[in-house]
């Protein structure tokens, strides 16, 4: 897609952008010769596979705790039906990326530096302090995710949420686990054969989440508990389901009286428009944004690069996202889409209470129950509730499991007669942590990359560390703060609110700088390239606009803190505040620099 263009690459070495140091010149320098090479000889296939990098950095990433949540989510409420919303997310994300990566290597600029000297000030700093935001606060629950796999699936720590010992095994594995990443990160600044080994840790991790989940996944194609017919269908783009019910719950809520339709209608759509906003969200994060160029500057990559880092962005990202999200989707349709033990089917008060999934989804029914009593519900005591409760239609208690939310553990424990209760509880364990651990890594890695420059220093070794060390503390803290529901919200709230209202912006950024003349010269793509980039870039805004839109609609209308929407109204004002101003400073020193 990139244009070809006679003008000469940037010369990073003397670049205002330049982040490549002395060390690394021969092996750039190398790299470059090899791909030259592989290009003459029409041969480039091994050399990207061997020179490949970044697009793995994403690829750890992407495969986090939230797209694990939202990949289960969207197997239990739409089954197979929904599996082409995050391959259509990831498309969308592949081609955003690949136009920073074009800008990037193209110029040879720090994006931070080009943004607040050629664009706007107020998105640069709102591009930064929301990728540090989210680096910080996110990966606290990737700590959790981490603890969880460990205590739960792969051995068992005790540490529980008591006092005493049971707290200090969770803070003595969480600063284990602390050590070990930032370790690992820390190789990544070394040349040679300590940055190779972070190279081959991280595919090796990101490999071996791929190979767990989709051994899964093939095993239930073996048995018959998955059709190929239906995962192929399920690939295709249904838009309808933002507005109507998924997979096989559509018909089951449409085969209900009109009083019970209108309210499951209402009580799915909700949740359902909400995880789907969550699944294209988690695809690509206003983080990884900040991460791509970045990692591409560090290794010196500059514009003979650029078809490397396209490749690099479908194979060490886009491939192992869809394989995984795509697996754990067939894994979560299969075990909870449409799914009702026969405990919680009863109409016997006593055997329904005896269903081991009654205590979850005890809340949404007795919700059910207070619609239809109306008024009268306050004065009917609990056990008439539970009464009614049972004697409710079978496809109404189908619909109020559809609404529970479920976890990898849970899920390795319903196919552990499938797959045997060791091994369910291994592979699932073995995946999850990878997710986990490989998040935490990336995340401390971008904080380096931020603190550099915030504080202007784009070499600076011991910025880069602190950055890193401010990540991963924060992330530790998750034993304090990640376990308080109440702490937990307002940071989600504060994190969640700024990155997704700056997602779609630094995707304008990015489209801005693409068509910029003055960024890009001879580089700016022209012709049907140019429209091409601008047609699947727009697409992308729009996507990532839409998702915004809606994650701030959520939690500004939250029930459960009436506080919630001020504060989001607030962030979104003052930062359109700030926007508008940059763009107004910008118009007059254009002026003052053209007169």
């Amino acid at each position: 897609m990139a244009p070809t263009s006679n003008s000469h690459s940037p010369d990073n070495s003397s670049s205002s952008g330049s982040t490549t140091q002395p060390a690394v010149s021969d092996k750039v320098a190398s790299d470059r010769e090899l791909l030259r090479q592989a290009q003459a000889e029409g041969k480039t296939l091994g050399a990207y596979v061997k020179l490949s990098g970044p697009g793995w950095l994403q690829s750890a990433i992407t495969l986090g705790g939230g797209s694990l949540a939202g990949s289960l989510f969207l197997g239990v409420l739409g089954g197979t039906s929904m599996l082409w919303l995050q391959l259509v997310a990831i498309i969308l994300g592949v081609v955003m990326l690949s136009a920073i990566s074009y800008v990037t290597l193209s110029t040879g600029r720090r994006p931070f530096e080009a943004i607040k000297t050629e664009i706007n000030p107020a998105l640069a700093w709102g591009w930064l302090i929301a990728t540090v935001m989210a680096n910080m606060i996110f990966c606290m629950p990737q700590f959790s995710l981490c603890y969880d796999a460990l205590d739960k699936n792969l051995t068992t720590l005790g540490g529980g949420t008591g006092l005493g010992g049971s707290l200090a095994v969770k803070w003595g594995v969480t600063a284990a686990l602390f050590v070990a990443a930032g370790f690992i990160v820390l190789l990544n600044t070394k040349q040679g054969k300590a940055a190779k080994f972070f190279d081959i840790f991280l595919k090796a991790l990101i490999g071996m989440v791929v190979i767990c989940f989709f051994g899964v996944a093939i095993l239930l194609f073996a048995k018959g508990q998955v059709s190929l017919g239906a995962v192929l269908s399920g690939m295709i783009p249904d838009f309808s389901q933002f507005i109507a019910p998924a997979g096989d719950l559509r018909d089951m809520v449409a085969g209900l009286p009109e009083e019970s339709q209108s309210y499951w209608t209402s009580r799915l759509m909700g949740t359902q428009r909400s995880v789907m906003i969550a699944a294209i969200a988690t695809a690509v994060g206003i983080n990884m944004t900040f991460l791509l160029p970045y990692s591409m500057l560090a290794r010196g990559w500059d514009k003979p690069f650029r078809g490397l880092a396209r490749f690099d962005l479908s194979t060490g990202m886009a491939i192992p996202f869809v394989l995984v999200t795509t697996c754990v989707v067939i894994a979560a349709s299969s075990s909870f889409h449409n799914r009702i033990d026969d405990q919680l089917a009863s109409t016997n008060v006593a055997e329904m209470l005896e269903s081991p999934t009654f205590a979850d989804v005890k809340k949404g029914l007795i919700a059910r129950v207070d619609a239809k009593l109306g008024d009268a519900a306050e004065s009917t005591s609990e056990e008439a509730k539970l009464e009614m409760i049972a004697a409710l239609p079978e496809d109404e208690k189908r619909l109020a499991s559809a609404l529970v939310k479920r976890n990898a553990f849970q899920l390795s424990q319903t196919l552990a007669p499938l797959l045997g209760g060791d091994l369910a509880k291994a592979v699932f364990g073995l995946g999850v942590f990878g997710m986990g651990f490989s998040t935490i890594i990336i995340l401390m890695l971008i904080n380096g990359y931020a603190f550099r420059e915030m504080f202007g220093k784009p070499d600076s070794d011991l910025l880069f560390k602190v950055g890193v060390l401010v990540a991963g503390g924060s992330g530790a803290s998750w034993v304090w703060l990640w376990t308080d529901d109440a702490t937990r919200f307002w940071l989600a709230i504060f994190a969640s609110t700024f990155a997704a209202m700056l997602l779609p912006i630094a995707y304008i950024t990015f489209f801005l700088m693409m068509n910029s003349k003055r960024i890009l010269g001879d580089e700016r793509p022209t012709g049907f390239s140019r429209i091409a980039w601008n047609v699947l870039m727009g697409l992308a805004v729009l996507g990532a606009t839409a998702a915004a839109a809606t994650a701030m609609y959520d939690k500004a209308i939250d029930p459960n803190n009436k506080a919630a929407f001020p504060t989001v109204i607030t962030i979104l004002v003052v930062y359109s505040i700030a926007v508008i101003a940059g763009f107004v400073m910008r118009g007059k020193k254009a002026g003052t620099e053209s007169a």
